[in-house]
């Protein structure tokens, strides 16, 4: 009897997994997985042939140790585009499952023929069989055979992101079925193999059910104006109303404190009844609102069904390490958040929008679970205009083909419709959503709350005029908000020369950690609410989705949403006699952060300009107007050039190197804010090196930094972080100095403030 054709080297209980066996147990799951979106034949291909080349003599002795750069996909990938345009996407589905998804390309393609095999061009890779007929007389002498019968769902002559996005998720059922089936081998009881305990089933009807006891126990423990509590109850209804809408892609536009997080989340739970969509995701562009969300969400659900019906996602929740003594259940989150296996997902919007453009296998193995899903967005307006474009494209396509439902709520609707035109380039249904909120409603006229002065914008504000306006008695409890992290500083020094006292004078960036910016909030809303002295000096990071409640506001001249944000947080709750003051100014030292905040600016104070009386930020018109304008000048069609000319040529290396939200290169840093779990934390990484347990536990002491330039002053006081015995992880360091973090002020390092993200 002939030696059986091995898949991979034996499992620590001695199971042998044949490449037929590997072959058809793949091909099955992905199979099941793309049913969801009518591809079942085509991932069925894909599993068929992606190890194809196993059966070649040479990645046998690999797997003796023999050998090594043994290539087992390419034969694979070659084979299935001899079902011309049914197998092109199986094609590179299969080629990709190593390398990454490479380049939809003829001449590129042609490059997989054993027949022209050039090993300088593929990198010293040695086929594992030179003879394609060979390794298909070995798979059909195990009983397998190869066959497509439907039409292939890949339009590749369009030359669209939708069609990069089909690529994708048929790459995501067989990178995740060929890890599922991989693992369950290695983690095999004696000759059987032990697959994963799957995800919790979404119930929507019972979510719904303990959603609306908790806002009912919400409203009724409420301490806001009667006149907020009625509001959030006429936007849960509206939600509840237009869940019956069929699916599509939608906006929720309403304004700050009227419930928009739970709203959203009753939407798409009797959305998911109606339609019997498997899951739900919401996608936050910051990590403290994430942290706010979950902890909404957990209260919801409560303990322990909330531990794995929430899964939180995102850059910071875990790493890949060495660490054999893993917690349970953090091991299990782990496992969930690889392939997002959970019935509701919150994580953010670097984690989901370029894993839609990502080309690895590990970034794109969760899409396939995006089909027949509710994809709620929290504050879209942070979405990049060079961006928007692509972007808008790709989630027309989730609700074209793959029936996932797309909501885009923010109180300042970005006027994304107008791009409509622009967008059927890259996606033929374009973008027409379908607003929640009848206008009838009147829900922004109804939540005015603040009275908003504008300033002259020919005349400039000292700092030291500010920080004595803020000094006064008049603004006892007051919010301020700056474009620069420098600007914060300057201010909070000049309060102090005010002879502002310590205990009341705050400040928020991303100078702070998690943790140290939850003790400020926490201490912020505390003082509020016992009716203390309370002067927050911040950074935008306090804009979006933080829930405070100023009596007076300030900030500083910038885009027309941010100032709106900040209004937001001024008298939320609508308990003032009179309403909240915001008061706009423009500083002396004008400036903003890179990228498009300047022209933003510019934008609202041409629009100013252009208004007699001021702009109505509770009007949302404005906002209507603003975005239009903005994009006219802005031109996202034009923008990123590099990324629309890959999207155009199906480069999938190209576009996963251009999509990026956050384009510099940012490192993780553990800084010295509590000393004994500081103390702790890096006396263990230095010990053990980076572990996920380690990553889960430092998170909240990490701040998120530019990559210093050669030669920064910065460098000399980051250490950096081990990955097992030999290597250093790229973005994970410890910093060095414990005095360069203030109590106030977080990390402000000497000589050395460029590294830090505005």
């Amino acid at each position: 009897m002939s030696k059986p054709f091995l898949a991979h080297s034996q499992s620590k209980n001695g199971r042998m997994d044949t490449v037929a066996d590997h072959l058809q147990s793949v091909a099955a799951r992905a199979a099941a997985y793309a049913t969801a979106f009518g591809a079942a034949d085509e991932a069925r291909l894909a599993g068929l042939l992606h190890d194809l080349g196993k059966y070649g003599s040479l990645f046998q002795q690999r797997l003796e140790g023999k050998v090594e750069h043994i290539d087992h996909w390419s034969a694979g990938a070659w084979q299935a585009l001899m079902f011309q345009a049914k197998g092109l996407a199986a094609s590179l589905a299969v080629q990709g499952h190593h390398l990454g998804l490479q380049w939809a390309e003829k001449a590129e393609l042609a490059k997989l023929n054993p027949a022209k095999w050039d090993p300088k061009i593929h990198e010293q890779w040695r086929l594992s069989e030179t003879s394609t007929e060979t390794l298909l007389q070995r798979f059909k002498a195990d009983g397998l055979a190869a066959d497509v019968s439907s039409s292939s769902f890949y339009d590749h002559a369009g030359k669209r992101v939708s069609a990069m996005l089909d690529v994708r998720m048929l790459f995501s059922t067989l990178v995740d079925a060929d890890f599922i089936e991989t693992e369950a081998h290695f983690n095999s009881i004696g000759n059987e193999k032990q697959y994963r305990a799957p995800g919790l089933v979404l119930e929507p009807v019972k979510a719904l059910d303990l959603l609306l006891s908790e806002v009912r126990k919400i409203a009724e423990e409420s301490n806001a104006a009667v006149s907020v509590n009625l509001l959030r109850a006429d936007l849960l209804s509206a939600c509840l109303q237009a869940a019956t809408e069929p699916q599509g892609v939608f906006t929720l536009s309403a304004p700050t404190g009227s419930g928009k997080t739970l709203s959203m989340l009753a939407f798409a739970l009797k959305h998911a009844a109606k339609f019997n969509l498997r899951r739900i995701v919401m996608v936050i562009p910051y990590l403290s609102i994430i942290d706010q969300t979950v902890k909404e969400y957990r209260k919801v659900f409560g303990a322990p069904l909330a531990d794995e019906y929430i899964l939180e996602h995102h850059s910071m929740a875990g790493t890949k390490g060495e660490d054999s003594n893993e917690d349970y259940d953090e091991d299990r989150r782990r496992l969930l958040s690889e392939n997002w296996d959970a019935p509701i997902v919150v994580t953010t919007s670097v984690q989901f929008l370029e894993s839609l453009f990502a080309n690895r296998p590990s970034a794109c193995r969760k899409l396939h679970r995006l089909a027949q899903s509710v994809i709620l967005f929290d504050e879209v307006q942070t979405l990049p205009t060079g961006l928007a474009i692509p972007t808008l494209a790709t989630l027309s396509r989730l609700v074209e083909r793959y029936q996932a439902t797309v909501v885009f709520a923010t109180a300042t609707q970005p006027a994304f419709t107008h791009l409509d035109e622009h967008v059927r380039k890259y996606c033929a249904c374009g973008w027409q959503p379908t607003e929640i909120v009848p206008a009838e409603l009147r829900l922004f006229d109804r939540a005015r709350r603040t009275k908003i002065e504008w300033p002259d914008l020919d005349v400039h504000t000292t700092w030291d005029e500010l920080a004595g306006r803020l000094a006064d008695e008049n603004c006892r409890q007051v919010l301020c908000v700056v474009n620069l992290k420098r600007h914060a500083l300057l201010l909070l020094q000049k309060l102090r020369e005010k002879g502002t006292a310590d205990e009341e004078l705050f400040h928020l960036s991303t100078n702070l950690c998690p943790a140290h910016r939850k003790v400020v909030l926490d201490d912020v809303r505390q003082r509020l609410d016992d009716g203390k002295p309370c002067r927050l000096i911040s950074t935008q990071c306090v804009e979006a989705g933080v829930d405070v409640d100023f009596p007076v506001a300030f900030r500083a001249w910038g885009p027309l949403d941010s100032i709106a944000q900040v209004a937001g947080r001024c008298n939320r709750n609508g308990k003032l006699q009179q309403p909240g003051s915001v008061h706009v100014f423009v500083p002396e030292d004008d400036e903003y952060p890179p990228g498009g905040y300047g022209q933003a600016a510019s934008m609202a104070r041409a629009l100013f300009k252009g208004k007699k009386g001021g702009l109505d930020i509770d009007d949302p018109t404005l906002f209507l107007e603003y975005y239009r304008q903005l994009y006219a000048i802005a031109r996202p069609e034009d923008r990123n050039e590099p990324l629309l000319d890959a999207i155009v040529r199906q480069d999938f290396v190209a576009v996963a190197a251009q999509y990026r939200l956050i384009p510099d290169a940012t490192i993780n840093v553990l800084v010295p804010y509590g000393a004994d779990a500081y103390k702790e934390l890096a006396d263990e990484v230095r010990q053990k090196g980076i572990t996920r347990n380690w990553v889960v536990r430092a998170r909240p002491h990490t701040i998120g930094v530019y990559r210093p330039r050669p030669g920064a002053p910065i460098a000399r006081w980051l250490e950096p972080v081990k990955v097992g015995a030999t290597r250093h992880a790229e973005d994970w360091f410890v910093y060095l100095r414990p005095e360069h973090y203030d109590r106030k002020t977080g990390l402000t390092p000497p000589q050395s403030m460029d590294f830090l993200i505005s």
